[in-house]
């Protein structure tokens, strides 16, 4: 191995996770976005799909007398969102989405299935607490007023959802993502999220797996020593209501 592929080795054996590329999609967690606007239709539009609508009808029609979920459901209600971020998962292998606001979205497992609502009991928190007593904590993400109404205030709403959404930032750039948490929850405590899916080049067995691996990055600016703790909560992998079939169990990660 020359000197030149000797570099770009060790370039690749320490890389620094803390540090976003040098070149990404960026969005602070208050970004607010761009609004999903319906498009219209003319008159003349409208004719010339008539006899692609009545085909989709006659599958969906055949599909469900086979028993079958249809495909495209074009009656169903689709959700405005304008808060995606990148997927995690690898290729073919289904997807869950992440918002740039730090919650987990858009559950793609099954083909032609998703379901686009956060599940709010999946997310990551941080504790922090130093010698002085002083002790702060959150929920690392920041989902939106709407998803958060009617949550049940003596459990999932009794969390700490007090994330200052102007201190975070989120980079993206696949098959990688960097959530940057400056000053939060503690002021001097800088924490990064990396999240990175199995994408390698050449390789397209192993692109495929149904993983996805975040690492964390804490910086301590302050003074005194810090005691950080990172909680993962995972109440349902696959979208809608699996939550609630039970078989769930807890475990240490280190």
């Amino acid at each position: 191995m020359g000197s030149a592929g000797l570099e770009q080795t060790k370039a690749r054996l320490h890389i620094n996770c803390a540090q976003p590329a040098t070149r990404t999609w960026q969005r602070k967690f208050d970004d607010e976005g761009k609004k999903i606007e319906q498009f219209s239709m003319t008159m003349n539009d409208m004719i010339s799909i008539i006899p692609l609508i009545l085909k989709g009808l006659m599958v969906n029609a055949d599909q469900m007398g086979k028993g079958r979920d249809i495909q495209y459901d074009p009656f169903r209600k689709w959700m405005d969102n304008c808060y995606r971020g990148l997927p995690i998962g690898g290729l073919g292998a289904g997807s869950i989405g992440r918002s740039y606001r730090g919650y987990f979205q858009h559950f793609q497992i099954f083909p032609a299935l998703y379901e686009e609502k956060p599940i709010l009991a999946n997310q990551f928190s941080a504790f922090v607490s130093r010698p002085n007593g002083k002790s702060y904590s959150t929920v690392l993400s920041a989902p939106t007023a709407d998803a958060l109404k009617g949550v049940d205030k003596a459990t999932i709403g009794s969390w700490d959802w007090k994330l200052k959404e102007k201190n975070c930032t989120y980079h993206a750039l696949f098959p990688r993502s960097w959530t940057v948490y400056d000053g939060e929850p503690d002021p001097e405590i800088k924490i990064t999220c990396r999240q990175i899916s199995p994408i390698i080049p050449h390789n397209y067995k192993e692109s495929s797996f149904p993983v996805a691996v975040f690492t964390f990055t804490v910086q301590n600016s302050g003074r005194t020593p810090a005691d950080v703790t990172l909680l993962f909560t995972w109440a349902n992998s696959v979208g809608g209501r699996s939550e609630l079939t039970g078989n769930h169990t807890n475990s240490k990660m280190m």
